[in-house]
C-alpha cells in the first residue's frame, strides 16, 4: 500500500511530500501541473517493488538499473535528467517512496540532471515489497485494439509509454475459476452497469448483452465509456484488482457521459471498500461530485485523500486534505462553477 511520496526537484515540484490514504486518492490539477508524471513516478516504483517481492530478487546495482529503466519507459523523457526541475547549473532529483509506515521499508534514490538512465539507490534494500501488482490505466483505452497489441509494442517503436504494455500484459491473464464473495459482488455490479458480460475469446474481447437472444458484440463497436467499465470488470475477474491491489487511473472521465460517470464513481468507491487503493488524476468537477455522492450513499468506511495542484505565476502550489473543503480550488473547477452561474442567469 502506498503511504507517501516525497520528491525534490522532480519536474514542477521543488520539494513536496504527498501523503496517501489506503482508500480513494484524488489528484486535482490543470494541465501542466505534473499530476500525470507524479502518478507515473509512483507507479514505476510500485511496479519494481512488486517485481522484486514476487521473487525477482536483485542486487543493489540491478535494482538501480531496474528503477531507472522503468521510470524512463513509463515517463518517456529523452534522458532521466530531463525529469529534473529546470534551473541553472546541475541539479539532483531525490525520491523517497514508502509502501509501509516503517522508515526501514522506504525506497530512496536520486539521479542528477546529466543522468541518462542511472539512479543511485540511497536506502538499504527494503524488507517488505508490494504483494499485488499495481495497475495503471492510461487515458487511451486498449480493449478495442487488444489483439496483438502487446506483441506489437514489444517488437516496434511506437509512441506508447510502458503503462500500455503493462496493462496489456495484465489483461492477457486468464480469469480465475473461483472468485471471492466480494469479487463476485463487484463483478455483478459492474456487469449490471454495462448490461452485459465481458468475454475473452481467441485474443479478442467482446460484450455479451444481458438481453435475451442478443449475440456477442466486438469491443470496437461498443461505446468507449462501456469499454472502460468492461476493462475494470475483466481485471476483477482475472485477479488484477482485488484486496491490497493498487490502481492508478489518469483522467478516467475522458469520453464518459454523465450517466456512465456516475456508474464509474460508484464502481471506484466499491473497489476501495473491497480493499483496492486507488490514485486517480482528474480536473472534472462532475466526477468529483459523483465520487463524493457515491461515498456518502454507500457510507464508505475507507478514508479519502485529495491533493490539489494549482498553477500560480508558473509555480505549482500543493494543498492536501481529507476532503474537498481542505484543499485550494483549481482554476478549471472554478471555471465550471462560474459557467453554471452564468447559465442560471440567462433570461
Amino acid at each position: 500500500m502506498l503511504e507517501s511520496l516525497k520528491v525534490s526537484y522532480f519536474t514542477v515540484f521543488e520539494n513536496e511530500t504527498f501523503a496517501f490514504s489506503p482508500g480513494l486518492n484524488v489528484i486535482l490539477g490543470e494541465n501542466s501541473t505534473g499530476k500525470s508524471l507524479l502518478m507515473k513516478l509512483a507507479y514505476s516504483c510500485a511496479a519494481v517493488s512488486h517485481s522484486v517481492g514476487k521473487g525477482d530478487r536483485k542486487t543493489k546495482d540491478e535494482l538501480q538499473r531496474t528503477l531507472a529503466d522503468k521510470i524512463k519507459a513509463v515517463c518517456m523523457p529523452d534522458s532521466l535528467g530531463r525529469l529534473i526541475t529546470r534551473r541553472q547549473g546541475r541539479s539532483r532529483c531525490e525520491v523517497t517512496i514508502d509502501f509501509r509506515q516503517e522508515s526501514a521499508d522506504q525506497i530512496r534514490f536520486s539521479f542528477s540532471s546529466n543522468s541518462d538512465k542511472e539512479v543511485k539507490l540511497e536506502s538499504t534494500t527494503p524488507s517488505k515489497w508490494l504483494e499485488a501488482a499495481p495497475v495503471f490505466l492510461p487515458t487511451k483505452e486498449i480493449l478495442s485494439v487488444f489483439p496483438n497489441f502487446a506483441s506489437t509494442l514489444r517488437e516496434r517503436h511506437l509512441s506508447f509509454d510502458a503503462t500500455y504494455l503493462d496493462l496489456a500484459d495484465a489483461l492477457g491473464v486468464a480469469t480465475l475459476k473461483n472468485l471471492r464473495k466480494e469479487e463476485r459482488e463487484l463483478r455483478d455490479s459492474l456487469e449490471s452497469t454495462m448490461r452485459g458480460k465481458v468475454m475473452y475469446e481467441n485474443n479478442h474481447f467482446y460484450l455479451l448483452p444481458e438481453a435475451e437472444g442478443k449475440g456477442k458484440i466486438e469491443m470496437p463497436l461498443i461505446a468507449e465509456g462501456i469499454r472502460k467499465i468492461a476493462l475494470l470488470t475483466f481485471l476483477v475477474m482475472n485477479g488484477g484488482l482485488r484486496n491490497k491491489s493498487l490502481l492508478f487511473w489518469d483522467e478516467p472521465e475522458v469520453n464518459l457521459n454523465p450517466k456512465l460517470m456516475r456508474a464509474l464513481a460508484e464502481a471506484l468507491v466499491d473497489l476501495t471498500e473491497k480493499g483496492v487503493q486507488i490514485v486517480l488524476a482528474t480536473h472534472s468537477l462532475y466526477l468529483l461530485r459523483e465520487l463524493t455522492l457515491a461515498r456518502a450513499a454507500k457510507n464508505a468506511k475507507t478514508p479519502a485523500r485529495f491533493i490539489a495542484l494549482s498553477l500560480i505565476d508558473d509555480v505549482v502550489k500543493v494543498t492536501q486534505g481529507s476532503s474537498m473543503e481542505d484543499v485550494d480550488p483549481i482554476a478549471s473547477l472554478d471555471a465550471e462553477l462560474e459557467q453554471g452561474d452564468r447559465y442560471m442567469e440567462l433570461p
